[in-house]
Formats: structure tokens, sequence, C-alpha cells
């Protein structure tokens, strides 16, 4: 990467985690374009470089935090490997969830878009990505288990979607149950999803 580029990358992400600060703090809507440009101390003219809006920085940030999400989890896994093809998704799952337990502002900030985020990132072929990326993540994941799932896209869709909706009460209020609680009947229900993409081998005649 040229040293231009370098520059150009972290302002960018110095827009986005300024406006990550911003948006956690005041708010979506108390925070302005204005607001994020003078917090990162660059021209608002620059803000329109990276970014056509305040909607469109919001919805990068959901992409750019879930990938760090998934980055975090997938580096863990990496250090613990785990058996099986589910238990390599249980893990990240497990993982993730205690992410975002210790950080109860990203959970907010993401609210049930957890999902949304991941696939952005995996199919807005724009974006450059790092090696580390979601797309490369998941594709790392689904490598090892060769042609042994139907339509593991929507699969790996169905997943995020559970998760991050049933995850959202019981780590920020608590309620029905605490997460902890909750976990072995997610752990339950992500087997029987990955059960059921699972390919039946054809029997021999």
């Amino acid at each position: 990467m040229s040293r231009v580029d370098e520059k150009k990358l972290q302002k960018r992400n110095s827009l986005l985690q300024t406006a990550f600060e911003l948006f956690t703090t005041k708010g979506v809507g108390n925070t302005s374009i204005s607001d994020i440009a003078d917090r990162a101390g660059v021209a608002k003219g620059t803000f329109y470089l990276y970014f056509r809006d305040k909607i469109d920085i919001k919805n990068k940030l959901i992409g750019h935090k879930t990938e760090k999400l998934f980055e975090k989890a997938v580096e863990a896994l990496e250090k613990d490997p785990q058996k099986t093809f589910t238990d390599k998704v249980i893990f990240v799952v497990n993982n993730i969830i205690d992410q975002l337990v210790e950080n109860q502002a990203l959970l907010l900030f993401i609210s049930k878009n957890l999902s949304w985020g991941i696939f952005k990132n995996l199919i807005d072929s724009g974006e450059s990505r790092s090696e580390q990326g979601i797309a490369a993540t998941y594709e790392k994941i689904m490598s090892e288990e060769g042609d042994n799932i139907e339509s593991p896209e929507i699969m790996f869709y169905m997943i995020c979607e559970f998760v991050s909706s049933v995850s959202y009460s019981p780590i920020l209020y608590k309620e029905p149950v605490l997460i902890d609680e909750l976990k072995p009947h997610i752990f339950r229900t992500i087997r029987n999803i990955i059960a059921q993409y699972q390919k039946v081998p054809d029997k021999c005649e």
C-alpha cells in the first residue's frame, strides 16, 4: 500500500471511529456531518470523499464493526481449534456473544442488524477488504466443509439473524433470561439449523 493510500485509509478509519463515538453517545439523530468532520479534524468536504451522507457512514459502520467481531472470533478459533464444522460455528457464535456482552454500546448501535452488516460486506464487491475480512472468514470456515452444505450463504444468514435477534434482550435487559442461561438453547438451535442444511450422502446401491 502506498503512502497516499495509507493516509486515505487512516482518514476513512478516523471518520468511522469518530462517527461511532458520536452515534453511541449523542445518538445518530443528534449527530451532524459537521460534528463528525470537526471531531475527526478534517474538512467537511473530506467527509464526502468517503461517504455519501450520514446514513451511508452508519451503514458502513455496521458492516465495519461486525467484521471486527468476526475477525476476533476467528482469531480465537485459530488458537483453540474445534473438531467439527458445527463446533467451529458454535465457538465463533459464543465468542461474538461474549464480545457483545463486554461492549453493549456496540450491541445497541448494531441493534438487530448483525446479519445485514455481515452480508453487506459479503456482497459489496466495491468495498476493499483485508485478508481477514468477513468474506475471507466465511470462505475459510466453509472451505473445510467442502460441498456438504446446501445453500451455505442462506444457512449462514439464518444463523446470524437468529443469534442477533435472540441475544439482544438477554444481553441488554437480562430478559427473559440471562444470556448464559440462553446459550445452551441458542447452540442447540444452531445445531438443528446446520443439520437441516447438511447434505445427506448418496447411498450406494
